[in-house]
């Protein structure tokens, strides 16, 4: 079994509430679990206002599928959301 990860930190320009940066945020993890159907969550920095970091995963049999799956994933977020990539790290592990 192999599990392979993404994460990425991203800001976002423009946000002036909490709830503004809640909906950007919500809608990215909501197209990562319906188009990629990655499990997806925040998993940092919920109390910033301009910033935030989500990870996902995805369990498969082969490394190359899962990271090529999470490239693409990163490339629509790239293309379609409206923050700016910080950081991002793809990776797989073998259970």
């Amino acid at each position: 079994m192999i599990v392979s990860m993404i994460q990425i930190i991203f800001e976002i320009p423009d946000v002036d509430s909490i709830k503004a940066k809640r909906q950007i945020v919500r809608s990215v993890r909501e197209k990562l679990q319906r188009r990629f159907h990655l499990s997806a969550a925040e998993v940092d920095l919920q109390d910033s206002l301009s910033f935030a970091q989500i990870g996902g995963a995805l369990v498969s049999n082969s490394k190359t599928f899962g990271e090529t799956v999470l490239q693409k994933a990163f490339e629509m977020i790239e293309r379609d959301v409206p923050v700016r990539i910080q950081d991002v790290s793809i990776h797989s592990e073998e259970f």
